[in-house]
């Protein structure tokens, strides 16, 4: 199967995008009611390009994981993938949750002084566990597709993602969501009914759309800048307030037109080796595990020093990323009891291929 290295940039690109994401966080003047430290001086001009990212940057991590499904399933059956997502999904999931998770709410509770407790919970590794989930839910139908594999219905597939518009059919699945779901917020994702429906339409569409071959990535490279051009106008009409025109339908379909642009850009751009690519893709996952840990320990040391808001998110963010490469370099992939708990393979010498990896 051919390698695709455009993918594995784009969960290299994503989980950095989120990051950067949740520093920012910090600076809203909400932060502490999601459980985030919270800066003395708001900097909310950085949101508004959090505000067109928080609708895809999700998304797009789930359509990624679908896509890696289909690369597994190259070579497993179905009792093999469910064991390898089961230690590579699963493992990490529970141990994040007792031992990872509980670390940076014991930061935010010591830096306001409040009495220590925990509830063990997902955190921000729900996403793991929603994975997970789809990886049992979905991978039957995916399997009894793969039989099929020289049938009509792939045929069809392939035909209907070489237009313009057919990329689009998964966008009534999504609006169907929005319809029946009613999400409070369509960016609320963490631990909510709207977040697993969004999640494992994204999942499945990212299965069909390695699935149905070519056509698709032919589609999105020739297409992007359309794809693009929709989002931003939306998106435009978004920021402007126009709540009387503007509304989570809309924020559903500009979700599929980013995240449809940014498959052909990245297709286009991003689809060749690189040493970089090389360290990052099996880093990512790690790095991702512990960098609520890492934030949170920035945002202690960081806030209470003389500068300015802006300074003290340039700190936090070199300190999380500097905090959380450093962690994986030194420790998490060398120490072979550390690795499978971080979703790491289980021995050195064996090296997973980055896009199988779905998260």
């Amino acid at each position: 199967m051919e390698r695709r290295y455009d993918i594995d940039w784009l969960r290299v690109i994503a989980i950095g995008l989120l990051l950067i994401y949740h520093i920012a966080i910090i600076f809203q003047p909400w932060a502490m009611f999601i459980g985030f430290i919270k800066s003395d001086e708001a900097m909310e001009s950085l949101w508004q390009p959090m505000r067109m990212l928080n609708i895809w940057r999700i998304p797009l991590l789930f359509f990624v994981s679908g896509m890696g499904v289909h690369f597994a399933m190259g070579k497993r059956n179905i009792k093999q993938l469910l064991l390898e997502r089961a230690k590579r999904i699963l493992l990490p999931f529970i141990f994040g949750a007792l031992a990872i998770c509980p670390l940076h709410f014991l930061i935010f509770q010591k830096y306001y002084n409040m009495p220590f407790s925990y509830i063990p919970n997902a955190g921000h590794l729900w996403f793991l566990g929603n994975i997970f989930a789809y990886v049992l839910l979905l991978s039957p139908i995916f399997y009894f597709m793969n039989k099929l594999e020289n049938g009509k219905f792939k045929k069809i597939l392939a035909k209907v993602m070489s237009y313009v518009l057919g990329p689009f059919i998964m966008s009534g699945f999504f609006l169907l969501e929005v319809g029946l779901v009613k999400p409070q917020l369509y960016e609320l994702y963490a631990q909510t009914t709207h977040g697993f429906f969004i999640g494992l339409i994204a999942f499945y569409f990212g299965y069909i759309f390695m699935y149905s071959g070519e056509n698709f990535w032919k589609t999105v490279t020739t297409w992007k800048w359309l794809y693009i051009g929709i989002a931003t106008a939306l998106f435009i009409l978004r920021f402007t307030g126009y709540e009387s025109i503007s509304n989570m339908y809309l924020t559903s379909f500009e979700s599929n037109c980013w995240v449809l642009g940014v498959f052909g850009l990245a297709h286009q751009n991003l689809n060749k080796p690189s040493a970089l690519l090389s360290y990052l893709s099996p880093a990512v996952y790690p790095v991702y595990i512990i960098h609520m840990v890492a934030l949170y320990a920035g945002a202690w040391i960081m806030l209470p020093l003389e500068l300015t808001p802006l300074q003290q998110f340039i700190a936090i963010t070199i300190f999380t990323f500097l905090f959380c490469f450093l962690g994986y370099e030194l420790l998490l992939k060398r120490l072979s009891f550390l690795r499978p708990l971080f979703g790491l393979s289980w021995k050195k010498k064996i090296k997973a291929t980055a896009q199988e990896v779905t998260v």
